[in-house]
């Protein structure tokens, strides 16, 4: 009987201890694929690249960078309109031109930020556990810069293209000249985003990638110019726009002079002819190509 009650008696846990029957269910709601999480992976790394969802301190240099886009096309709109002007300072092909230096900056600051602290903390083989994989990883982090970029460089065209409507310049012209900057601009967007993607994506640390996207960037315009003002001076005319093809920059000033009907940047403001400007399309477009080449190379590499 003392036997009987000592088995049923309750069984006092020592200290704080306790064991509870949580069970264990699978997973019973849509599986949504790699789509969603491809799209999934876009939208943050796009809301990222403007600080959005993340700390004051990450908004601070890609919304400062946005408003220096916008600022000098907001006033060239106001000298417009105040001087009765027939046209506006600046032509919307030339605007990233002019302000190349910020966008190179813009690229430098968040291109390392999107991969590189997935390198850093090692969480790009979570990623391709599943459903993800290499190529829908790369998809979504080149779209993503690419979009954030077209978004940094389109708006101040938009800004012009209004108050050049409010000014009342002519309608045609106007709309031409924007749809031939939103192509320019569309183009630049990808090549800058593929060129800091792959320099990103060789160092987990953001500061050297930082650096090095600069560096590429800014010491390679700063070259080819430099290069094209000495050709120009010992009248070497046809090897401007061949030195052109080395520099991002250029590249897309070749293209749009070439194709958009765009005022050249070149020394002597002669940009290349027809048959060098189908030159500058292929190799920008392989560029863009192979940057995304490499990028799903690397990142094979990086997820096994």
């Amino acid at each position: 009987m003392a036997a009987e009650q000592s088995l049923q008696a309750p069984v006092t846990p020592s200290g704080d201890t306790r064991i509870h029957n949580i069970g264990y269910r699978s997973y019973d709601g849509p599986r949504l694929g790699r789509s969603y999480a491809r799209l999934s992976l876009y939208s943050q790394s796009l809301r990222g690249a403007y600080g959005l969802g993340r700390s004051v301190k990450s908004k601070v240099l890609p919304m400062l960078l946005f408003v220096v886009m916008c600022v000098p096309a907001a006033i060239m709109v106001a000298v417009a309109v105040a001087t009765k002007a027939n046209d506006l300072p600046l032509d919307y092909t030339r605007y990233a031109i002019v302000m190349q230096a910020v966008i190179s900056l813009y690229v430098a600051s968040q291109a390392p930020q999107s991969v590189s602290r997935d390198l850093r903390f090692k969480t790009v083989p979570l990623y391709f556990s599943r459903p993800i994989e290499t190529a829908d990883y790369v998809r979504a982090k080149y779209a993503a810069l690419a979009s954030a970029l077209f978004v940094l460089t389109a708006a101040p065209l938009l800004v012009l293209y209004v108050g050049a409507l409010l000014a009342k310049l002519d309608f045609t012209d106007q709309t031409k000249g924007f749809a031939q900057g939103l192509v320019s601009v569309a183009l630049l967007s990808l090549l800058f985003a593929g060129i800091g993607l792959v320099i990103a994506s060789v160092t987990p640390r953001r500061g050297f990638g930082i650096a090095a996207v600069i560096a590429v960037l800014t010491i390679s315009y700063g070259a080819v110019s430099t290069l094209q003002a000495i050709a120009e001076v010992q009248n070497s005319g046809d090897g401007i726009a061949w030195i052109g093809l080395f520099s991002p920059i250029t590249l897309i000033d070749g293209v749009q002079s070439a194709f958009l009907g765009a005022a050249s940047a070149f020394p002597g403001g002669v940009g290349p002819t027809d048959t060098e400007g189908v030159v500058y399309v292929l190799f920008t477009l392989g560029l863009i190509a192979a940057s995304y080449g490499l990028l799903v190379r690397r990142y094979k590499k990086v997820g096994l």
